[in-house]
């Protein structure tokens, strides 16, 4: 499968309307107990850009056990379970399936894209990270600073 079929990583922000995930899903169920490969790809695909942290990590599952069940898959799965990650907010994960994905295929234009993501999410969240534990040391620098002048009183 070449590059053009998968789409660029900002289709990891778009998610599927609540009636298009229903339509696989509906899908999936009637194939249950042992739905087809593609049935159950477009299904874990589908939750894995929903919006909702339950659904994504449901779609992240499924797509682990397509991966570690059909070798063909595994390149669509490495990209999608880094999607799946990175929206859940667990970038190193994300990372860690992108870069085998890169390592397999160093030109891929999307696997290339997403990584830029994972990078500029972790860049701006260590910064705010930092903000944040700057802003609470000077407070407790401002508490200890007062009952240090209160005590010599």
């Amino acid at each position: 499968m070449s590059d053009r079929y998968l789409p660029y990583a900002a289709d990891a922000e778009q998610s599927l309307s609540p009636d298009e995930l229903q339509v696989l899903q509906r899908q999936f169920e009637r194939e249950l107990p042992r739905p087809r490969v593609q049935t159950k790809f477009n299904y874990a695909w589908g939750l894995i850009k929903s919006t909702s942290k339950r659904e994504q990590r449901l779609g992240v599952n499924l797509m682990h056990e397509i991966y570690n069940e059909h070798e063909e898959r595994k390149r669509e799965c490495l990209y999608y379970l880094g999607i799946g990650y990175y929206k859940m907010g667990e970038y190193a994960n994300a990372r860690v399936y992108i870069e085998q994905l890169l390592s397999l295929e160093p030109g891929n234009v999307q696997a290339r894209s997403l990584r830029e993501l994972i990078d500029e999410k972790v860049s701006r969240d260590g910064m705010i990270g930092l903000a944040v534990s700057g802003g609470a040391l000077a407070l407790v620098g401002v508490i200890a600073a007062a009952l240090l002048k209160k005590r010599s009183k």
